[in-house]
C-alpha cells in the first residue's frame, strides 16, 4: 500500500513511522526546509519532498497517482481541505484522511471536500480527559467521521460478568465487535474460544447505543 502524507510535522512524522513499521510505502511532502532537513535523518531521502502539498505539480512529482491513501495532516485546516479535494477529485485517490485543527471547522470535512475520514484531535483529547476521570468507563480512542461508531478501550474489572468466560459466551451487543485483547505484553486476536481474564484491556468497535451494555459486561 502506498501512503502519501502531506505535512511533515510531529503528526506526519509519527504517522510515517507507524506506516513504515507496518511495511507500507510512505512519502512525505512539506514546504518547510527545516522540517525536511530534520526528517532526512529518520527517513529515506527518496521518501521526502520539499514543496507545497496543495500544488498539483508537486503532488504528481511525489507519485500521488499511485497512492492508495493520502493523509493531509498539516497544521492548517485550509491546506488540509485543499489537499484533500485535489487528491480525491483530481487524482481519484481511493482513501483520503484529513486532520482537523480547529473543531469549529469540522463540518467542512466531508465527502464534498474529498474527505473520507476526519481526525479531530481536540475531540479525541476531550473524550480521553473526561473519561479518564472514571477508569471504569469506556474510553473512546477514535470516532468515525460518519455515523455514531467508535473504537474504544475498556479494562476488565475483577468480578465483572465477563471474567472466566469465553468470547462466544459473552452477552455482547449485536453492534459490538471485539478487535483485540491486551494481556500484559501480548496482543490477542479474539476468537470464540478466547477466554477473558481480569485486567485484560479490550479494544472494540461499537456504536453509541452499545456503550452501556459493553460497560456492564466488562466493568463491575
Amino acid at each position: 500500500m502506498n501512503v502519501l502524507i502531506i505535512g511533515g510535522g510531529q503528526v506526519g512524522e509519527h504517522l510515517a513511522k507507524l506506516m513504515l513499521e507496518n511495511n507500507l510505502s510512505v512519502k512525505i511532502i512539506d514546504n518547510r526546509e527545516s522540517i525536511i532537513a530534520r526528517l532526512k535523518s529518520k527517513f529515506p531521502a527518496d521518501a521526502l519532498f520539499l514543496g507545497d502539498g496543495t500544488d498539483t505539480a508537486v503532488m504528481e512529482a511525489c507519485g500521488i497517482s499511485g497512492a492508495d491513501v493520502v493523509a493531509a495532516v498539516t497544521g492548517t485546516d485550509e491546506s488540509n481541505l485543499v489537499a484533500s479535494t485535489i487528491a480525491k477529485f483530481e487524482f481519484n485517490v481511493p482513501r483520503v484522511i484529513a486532520r482537523v485543527n480547529n473543531p469549529k471547522n469540522e463540518w467542512l470535512y466531508n465527502s464534498n471536500m474529498g474527505v473520507d475520514a476526519a481526525i479531530n484531535q481536540a475531540d479525541i483529547m476531550s473524550h480521553l480527559i473526561i473519561e479518564e476521570i472514571d477508569i471504569k468507563n469506556i474510553m473512546t480512542l477514535m470516532k468515525t467521521s460518519r455515523g455514531k461508531r467508535s473504537i474504544v478501550r475498556v479494562q476488565v474489572d475483577e468480578g465483572a460478568r465477563a471474567v472466566g468466560k469465553l468470547v462466544r459466551e459473552l452477552d455482547l451487543p449485536h453492534e459490538a465487535l471485539l478487535i483485540a485483547i491486551h494481556r500484559g505484553d501480548d496482543v490477542i486476536i479474539p476468537r470464540g474460544g478466547t477466554d477473558i481474564l481480569a485486567g485484560d484491556g479490550i479494544l472494540a468497535f461499537i456504536n453509541d447505543e452499545s456503550r452501556a451494555k459493553l460497560n456492564s459486561v466488562f466493568c463491575r
